[in-house]
């Protein structure tokens, strides 16, 4: 049976003392679930302590034994003020002994596999420590030293050998007991079971890679900071975090040298179902970056980032340079040794290639290494450089993004400036200079200019129109509110409508004349080539063939509000498959004008999920139509002259069976059960029709003859319901078992049900906080009016979310 993990991982910043141990204890006690793997680092500084104390050994320094003890004391005293005195003293004792131990090793022979077993306790410590902490505080929890399953053969940049390693985890996982497990970081073994560690940035890479192996659901890796921003917030105070990144935005920052993120930490994700959270442990509150893995359409950059000390090495070559130069960059970005920048010079044959400090050294070894197979003559290497870069996917398409940064660098001792072959960046290596003008600017000048929205709408009938003019009324308020830029690029009935990228009126686009035939794939391939930051649909239809292409639409990255409730009634499987896509593909699905028109019956759902409630039911009246009959229905006028009336004031729908059905009922209840977080199909909602079956099958002109025949079921149904002091009314329900139904149903008088004004919609949500007295949300359920205000409030909703 597969279990649905989660992997969290926190680094020695965030287990630099005692505090920091207790935070994040709450955190894994609080963001986690029994079978969940957390990764942990040494603990604060104690890696660099290790490594000074080798390196005193390496010097045969008197001074090697006192910083042992020193580091020694330092884990004794963190076990001594987190732990209760029995569970300390097992553990200080076992601290005495690696003591012995580590001392033994430091007085032989400092090979590689002996370093790195020394290095090893730093994982371990924090491992052992972490998991006696948890089940000190009732959260059960185990340690696992990640030497036991991950292989990987020593190198300058060890790779975990999958096929070997993926069983051994297994294995592992399954000889634990149900429980958290911590999992060191940093650490693996080789095939003759020596310590090798995972090198610049290990743990985080542990953490991804441990993810793929154990096929869990998402890796959070807690640091310092809440994740990525469009700058860097030390030097840009305006900086905004970025809620969402794609894989291969991320994946290009972390190459540049982005120091939040690494490279190899994403590898991983690609061949696995992971997402990838950044949050803050010191502030689990401060929001949270998304690493999804699919990338979306976007012509714009996301962040300006600099590296501010960068070496550029020169390489000249005998012969062939174009031939020999790319052979070369490919070769050294197979062994993750890709320069943040580079630039070809064909007329002098030379290629420049800029390094962070931290990767030259191994880049140039590799160099040396291949020069003889790409016939390298020379290689130099200058150092006093720095690197500015803008990062997203489509930004050297950006005209204006473009200009800028070419602008504001053309100011700089610019050596060269280079454009991605994957226009996920654009990349500047200047002379040494203080980087924080520059990049305050440059966030200026691109972040603060207002991202362009456009709007196509689906629907152009009574609340379509109805919506248009509310738009043109509030679209001036709406950009004024927000830095955004709101434009209706195009208006669809059926079968045609009008597409202009330049801007459609409002007002005018009901009576425009159409120049489009609505073909899909011609129309799809118009609106890839939008010139807009993001493009939302607006479904104002009840057509299943529009819904059928919401699957394209997040695809595409464009976002969609809806008022058409066909997706969200439809198969779960195709429900659950469109949210996923939406939400990998950075979009959003707003459907609150699906239930009860402008009140916010979902939002509310979705807010107390969100805050941590579980709902346990809903109930109520979900039908306008069906409110109106039954609060006017007395039986002293037939149930058919009732419909007819209704029928004549437009309450009904052309063919008032749509309403008598109970379908529509049925599909509201469907979407929010699912809101709710309840699983099921529509054929699992039991289903009382008030048409029988007789009548349900004759065309409409013959039903509305026939109606009269409603008339005595129905009078039956209300004197029986008087006799037992009751009213009848058409509900829907679902219980915390999840059986759910909508039909005719007599409750008491004095129900809040049974009091409504005329048309109005009244849904009871229970809840574990409102379990003895339920949430109720009432008002009009329908309307042109009411249901295109629910549209712009998700509009409005949206606009906050991309501001």
């Amino acid at each position: 049976m597969s279990v649905n993990r989660h992997v969290h991982k926190f680094g020695g910043s965030s287990l630099a003392d005692a505090g920091c141990f207790k935070r994040v204890a709450n955190i894994v006690a609080e963001h986690s679930q029994p079978h969940d793997l957390i990764v942990v680092s040494a603990a604060g500084k104690t890696t660099n302590r290790l490594l000074k104390i080798i390196e005193l050994a390496k010097q045969a320094d008197d001074a090697t034994g006192e910083a042992l003890k020193g580091l020694i004391e330092f884990q004794s005293k963190l076990v001594n003020e987190l732990l209760t005195e029995q569970k300390a003293k097992q553990i200080v004792s076992a601290l005495d002994r690696e003591h012995h131990q580590i001392a033994s090793v430091l007085e032989g022979e400092l090979s590689t596999f002996n370093i790195n077993q020394l290095l090893s306790f730093g994982e371990r410590w924090s491992a052992r420590l972490l998991a006696a902490l948890l089940s000190e505080l009732d959260c059960q929890a185990e340690w696992l030293d990640s030497r036991e399953f991950f292989k990987a053969e020593l190198s300058a940049q060890p790779q975990v050998d999958v096929e070997q390693s993926a069983p051994l985890l297994a294995q592992c996982l399954a000889a634990k007991s149900a429980c958290r497990i911590v999992v060191t970081g940093f650490i693996c073994s080789d095939s003759q079971g020596r310590t090798v560690t995972l090198g610049r940035n290990g743990s985080d890479y542990s953490a991804t890679e441990l993810a793929a192996l154990a096929d869990a659901i998402s890796t959070t890796i807690w640091s310092d900071v809440a994740g990525i921003y469009s700058a860097d917030p030390r030097l840009v105070k305006d900086a905004q975090l970025l809620e969402q990144l794609a894989l291969n935005e991320a994946s290009e920052l972390s190459r540049i040298g982005s120091s939040v993120l690494h490279a190899r930490t994403l590898e991983p994700l690609a061949r696995s179902r992971q997402k990838v959270n950044l949050r803050c442990s010191y502030a689990p509150k401060d929001g949270q970056t998304l690493i999804y893995r699919k990338g979306i359409k976007s012509n714009a950059a996301k962040i300006v980032t600099s590296v501010d000390d960068i070496v550029l090495l020169e390489l000249t070559f005998k012969q062939d340079f174009s031939r020999h130069a790319t052979g070369l960059l490919a070769e050294l970005a197979k062994n993750h040794l890709a320069p943040a920048t580079r630039h070809k010079h064909s007329e002098t044959g030379s290629l420049r290639m800029a390094y962070t400090r931290e990767l030259v050294d191994e880049a140039l070894t590799r160099i040396d290494h291949l020069a003889a197979q790409f016939q390298v003559q020379r290689v130099e290497r200058s150092e006093g450089y720095c690197l500015v870069a803008l990062v997203g996917a489509g930004v050297c398409d950006n005209p204006q993004q473009c200009y800028q940064f070419f602008q504001q660098l053309a100011e700089q001792p610019l050596e060269f400036i280079h454009s991605s072959a994957d226009k996920l960046s654009l990349c500047a290596v200047v002379r040494k200079i203080t980087l924080e003008p520059l990049l305050k600017e440059l966030h200026t000048n691109l972040f603060k200019q207002k991202r362009k929205l456009g709007l196509v709408v689906f629907g152009k009938g009574n609340i379509g129109s109805q919506w248009l003019s509310l738009f043109a009324e509030q679209k001036a308020e709406l950009e004024q509110r927000y830095p955004l830029s709101l434009s209706l690029a195009g208006v669809f009935s059926s079968q045609r409508g009008q597409l202009d990228f330049t801007g459609l009126d409002a007002k005018q686009a009901l009576t425009g004349e159409p120049n489009l035939t609505l073909i899909w794939p011609d129309l799809f391939d118009k609106l890839s080539r939008h010139p807009y930051d993001e493009l939302v649909v607006l479904d104002i239809t009840a057509s299943e063939s529009v819904s059928a292409y919401y699957s394209e639409f997040a695809r595409r990255g464009f976002h969609v509000i809806t008022a058409n409730k066909h997706a969200g009634a439809s198969e779960q499987a195709n429900y659950t498959a469109l949210k996923t896509s939406f939400a990998d593909h950075g979009s959003h699905w707003l459907s609150n004008a699906t239930v009860g028109a402008g009140l916010p019956v979902q939002s509310s759902i979705q807010h107390l999920r969100q805050a941590g409630d579980q709902i346990l039911a809903i109930s109520g009246i979900f039908s306008g139509t069906l409110s109106w009959l039954f609060q006017q229905y007395d039986g002293s006028v037939a149930f058919s002259e009732l419909l007819a009336d209704a029928l004549n004031q437009g309450l009904t729908e052309p063919d008032p069976r749509e309403d008598l059905s109970g379908n529509d009922v049925q599909r509201k209840l469907l979407i929010l059960a699912r809101e709710a977080g309840f699983s099921l199909e529509l054929d699992d909602i039991q289903l009382q029709s008030l048409v029988p079956e007789r009548l349900a099958g004759l065309a409409l002109e013959d039903f509305l003859d026939a109606m009269v025949e409603l008339d005595e079921p129905m009078l039956q149904a209300y004197n029986d319901a008087k006799r037992q002091g009751k009213v009848i009314r058409f509900l829907a329900k679902i219980n915390p078992q999840g059986q759910a139904e909508v039909g005719l149903a007599s409750i008491d008088e004095r129900h809040p049900f049974a009091n409504l004004k005329p048309c109005d919609n009244i849904f009871a949500i229970e809840s574990q906080w409102y379990k003895k007295n339920p949430l109720v949300i009432q008002g009009p359920g329908a309307g042109r009016e009411v249901t295109a205000g629910a549209l712009q409030a998700d509009l409005v909703s949206l606009c906050s979310a991309l501001s």
